[in-house]
Order: structure tokens, then sequence, then C-alpha cells
């Protein structure tokens, strides 16, 4: 006897279609090819030039982007208490990025994630709890880190307050961004902390009572979802052992740092570069404004931020910068971006008709 499969049409997988993957490159390329449009100078040639040496970083960069999956496949197993293999790990990790990159940046990979979780062989229960505890960890991760960083390179370098006036304006923005970004993460980090490990049943009360307010109240069955969720969760993780949260959190510093070093190594691949640490701590605040956009995975939007908040630390004459500064966010895109709409385009047909349409 066969045991009856779900129709893909019947869960939100069904948003997700192949023909997707193509938008965000469409927008990306068209954003790049705009900017080049207004800023081209083909004497930028000139001072980008390939070497052993570029080769060498694009490779360390690409590295860091593998360090990123690696360590967000540890952490899967961490979390699974290793029910999941690192071939299941993989799988779950590049379906995850590959939704990520095909949705708007607000909705993201998160609201599918659990689905694919499960369909690896967790229960639904521990699916959820496993993708709530990863919320809660990346958003840990920024409200920890963030602090430290901004006040070992101080907030007038971060934020470029003062240091022209073309980029005070545009600065100011960020810093605004920020903190409003930053005291979200905060609230939301607070509100999973006290769900998840002291009254999970408080705190799902509370979501339901703020979205029956009218404003909210179309969105009320996805917050009757989430506070299940944490429910599930708490009941998951509530007696974990300390090392077990210092494996997670640590797999989760991995992650997202590699993440974030990718952009150092490109600049070194063709530039001397300083500031490397101010570099990396400006990538946070970019994941804070590319939070906002509404083109899937950020595409376009985020071309458009590097090269504004990240041109300084190019050294090239100003009248070749906008040419230089275009192609390198171009070059972090293919390295951080583009990879994973051509993995997840492989591997998602095939892992939907293994998961919903083969024979059991």
């Amino acid at each position: 006897m066969h045991k009856t499969i779900p129709n893909i049409s019947d869960n939100p997988l069904s948003k997700i279609k192949l023909r997707n993957a193509f938008y965000p490159i469409i927008i990306g390329l068209g954003v790049v090819g705009y900017l080049f449009y207004r800023e081209f100078n083909p004497k930028a040639f000139d001072v980008i030039t390939f070497t052993w040496w570029s080769a060498f970083w694009i490779f360390i960069a690409f590295c860091f982007m593998g360090l990123r999956d690696f360590g967000y496949m540890l952490r899967l197993r961490v979390l699974t208490e290793n029910m999941l293999s690192f071939r299941q790990s993989f799988r779950v990790i590049m379906l995850w990025e590959f939704s990520s990159a095909i949705l708007p940046s607000a909705f993201g990979g998160t609201t599918v994630a659990t689905i694919y979780v499960n369909k690896e062989g967790l229960s639904v229960g521990k699916s959820s709890a496993v993708v709530m505890i990863t919320s809660f960890l990346d958003e840990l991760y920024f409200v920890l880190v963030f602090p430290i960083l901004i006040l070992m390179v101080t907030p007038q370098a971060l934020f470029g307050l003062g240091i022209t006036s073309g980029l005070s304006s545009f600065a100011q923005d960020i810093l605004i961004f920020c903190i409003v970004g930053f005291l979200l993460k905060l609230v939301w980090v607070i509100l999973l902390a006290y769900g998840l490990f002291v009254n999970p049943r408080g705190l799902k009360w509370l979501i339901m009572i703020i979205f029956k307010l009218p404003i909210l109240r179309r969105w009320k069955h996805g917050a009757n979802r989430a506070g299940t969720d944490i429910i599930s969760s708490s009941k998951e993780f509530k007696k974990k052992s300390f090392l077990f949260w210092l494996k997670a959190f640590g797999t989760t510093f991995l992650s997202w740092s590699s993440r974030y070093f990718v952009v150092n190594a490109l600049l070194l691949a063709f530039f001397s570069v300083n500031h490397h640490l101010l570099i990396f701590v400006r990538q946070l605040a970019m994941s804070v404004i590319q939070l906002v956009s509404p083109t899937p995975g950020g595409s376009g939007f985020s071309e458009y931020i590097f090269t504004r908040y990240l041109s300084e630390f190019i050294p090239v004459d100003a009248a070749l910068l906008g040419s230089v500064v275009i192609a390198m966010a171009l070059l972090w895109r293919m390295i951080s971006y583009y990879p994973y709409l051509l993995i997840g385009a492989i591997i998602f047909p095939r892992w939907i008709k293994s998961k919903f349409v083969g024979k059991v």
C-alpha cells in the first residue's frame, strides 16, 4: 500500500517557483547596469588588475562563504542532536538560503524552513523548535556583538558622521535604521528568551492580545502559530546544558562572522586596505538596512547600499571610484548571493519530487 503524499500546492512551498530565481538576478544586474551607465569610466580597468594575489584572496572569500555554511550545518547538527546527517544539513541549508534569496528580505526563508527540516525526518514540533532557536541565536549574535564592536570602532567612524557633507545625510539615515533595527532585535531577543526559558504560555497570551489590535488583526493566525512554536521550542530546549548552548552559539558566531569577512577578503584581492574591523562592523549595519528591502533577497538594494557605505575603503582616485565600487559590489554578490540561486535551483526540484511526489 502506498502512503498518501500531500500535494505541494497545499503548503507554503507552493509559493516558491524556480522562475522566481530569475527576478533577483534581473533586478540586481539591472541596478548594477544602471549604476555602471551613470558612473562607468574605462580607466577603472587600470586599477582593477587580476593577479595571483587577487586569485588567492577571492579563494579566501569563497572559503569564508564555505565556513558560513559549514557553521550553519554544524548548528543544525547541534540543535537536532545529530538527528540530521551532514548531507541532510547541507540540503536544508541550501534550500533555506535559496528561499531567502528569492523572497523579499522581510519575508525570508524562515517561514518555510520548518517544512525543510520536518521533511528530513524530524517531527513538526521539533522542526519548529529548531527554526525558532536559530532565529533566537541569529538575533542574539547581533544584539551581543554589534554594541561591543561599535565601542571598539567608535560611533563616529561607523556612521561616518561629519566626514563629508555628502556622506553625512546618508550616514544619518544609516544611524536611524541601526537604532530602530537594534531596538527591534533587542525586544525580539528579550521576548524570545522570556518565552523560551521562563513563561512560554504567558508570551503566547501576550502575542495574541497584541494581535487583536485592528491594525494587526489580519496576522493573528500567524501570531497564534508563532506562539505555539514558542511553547514547543520551550519544551525542547529549556533543560539543555550550558555546553549545548555554548556549541549552538559558537557555530552561530562562526557562521555570521565568516559571512561578514567576505568583503574584507574581496577588498584585499585588489587593494591595500586598512580598517578591517570597521569594514566588518559596517556590514552588520548593512544587514539591518537590508531587512527593509522589498526586493527578493535584497537584490539591487544591497548593491546600492554597498556602493554608498563601503566606497570610502577603496583607495582609488575619486574620478574612478564610482566604477570601481560598482564592480566590487557585483563581485561581492556573485560570491555571497548568486551561488545559492544556482545550487537551490538544482536541489529544490529534486527535493520536492522526492518529498512530495515520490512513493513511500
